[in-house]
């Protein structure tokens, strides 16, 4: 298996369990990153996989590569007037999608796939795409033209060529469910690492919150800082997660719904925490794309998620509801770091 950089969202300081304190884990492969699903307390074991069997099956139904997948049979129906029938779990993350595309207009749109396709980051053959291709596969991108029926069960895209894909709230969704999962178990404390999701199942098993290190986009082996998480998910998007170089320039896969080209937003990554583990996973992406300022002016409007911000300069922001459990590891770096306040 290739080396796979699941996440600059690193679990540190794990709970060492004391005697009696039953542990599991499951790791394994699922939407394309390592996984990792670790659970303490009676059970473990039995809950662990039932979590993994959840994260695989959703895996099963939302990858568009697989031509199985209810997403892959929305997509071949594009612009046939064939309504695909969809499970409850799909068409709450389509709906959901649109939503949050309706939200930050021009920052997140999950009908991007055809301009995906357009630069290779689907397969192994990534490449600049030339102007005309580049064009034809941004006149695709329009959430609205994905319509849902949610009475009948049903969802279709209205015209020829166009794809959903999913890549940037599957996990996010996926620690929904395999959390729900946990819970009806009578798990009260685990730590789910979904690539680059880490989600929070309570406090560890002698009541301290977890520790979540966030890393150097520039170095995953160095925490820029540490965060405190119980009950929450913490996701991350950053421009050096997937990539190519062509030309001595390099392009990365989070795509600019409004340019079709790779965000150029100022930021090098942006973390979302969250109880809303779908949010999480949404604004991380479209926030990214968003750069500092609307970020930070979008987080100021709500009272559901914090930020931490990296950006080209060297800079970490860190919105003022995540400071009491915040611990600075940068300096050393050359970062400096900022509270953002309301």
């Amino acid at each position: 298996m290739k080396r796979v950089i699941a996440s600059l969202l690193i679990p540190v300081f794990l709970l060492l369990p004391g005697c009696g304190v039953q542990e599991a884990q499951e790791q394994f492969f699922s939407m394309d990153t390592v996984m990792s699903i670790t659970v303490y307390g009676k059970g473990a074991a039995e809950a662990a996989a039932a979590a993994r069997q959840e994260v695989e099956m959703l895996n099963d139904q939302l990858s568009r590569t697989d031509e199985n997948s209810l997403i892959s049979q929305l997509n071949a129906h594009a612009g046939d007037g064939t309504a695909v029938p969809m499970d409850a779990d799909t068409l709450e993350l389509l709906s959901f999608s649109k939503s949050v595309a309706q939200l930050l207009p021009g920052d997140f749109d999950i009908t991007i796939a055809p301009v995906m396709d357009a630069w290779g980051f689907t397969g192994e053959d990534r490449h600049v795409p030339d102007d005309d291709t580049l064009a034809a596969a941004m006149a695709l991108v329009d959430s609205n033209k994905l319509l849902i029926d949610e009475t009948a069960g049903t969802a279709q895209l209205s015209e020829a060529g166009m794809a959903v894909d999913l890549g940037a709230v599957a996990k996010g969704y996926a620690a929904a469910k395999a959390e729900a999962v946990l819970r009806e178990q009578g798990v009260t404390s685990a730590l789910l690492d979904l690539g680059r999701n880490i989600t929070a199942v309570g406090p560890k098993t002698n009541g301290d919150p977890w520790r979540v290190g966030v890393a150097d986009p520039e170095d995953d082996s160095q925490y820029l800082c540490i965060l405190s998480l119980e009950d929450q998910t913490a996701s991350t998007s950053g421009g050096y997660e997937r990539w190519f170089e062509e030309n001595g320039v390099r392009y990365h896969h989070i795509i600019d719904p409004k340019t079709g080209y790779p965000a150029d937003s100022g930021l090098l990554s942006v973390t979302v925490i969250s109880s809303n583990h779908l949010l999480a996973d949404a604004l991380s992406t479209s926030l990214f794309v968003a750069g500092p300022e609307e970020a930070l002016e979008f987080w100021k409007s709500r009272d559901d998620f914090e930020l931490v911000l990296c950006t080209d300069q060297k800079q970490l922001i860190v919105t003022e509801g995540l400071e009491a459990g915040f611990e600075f590891r940068g300096e050393e770096l050359g970062y400096d770091y900022q509270i953002a306040r309301r």
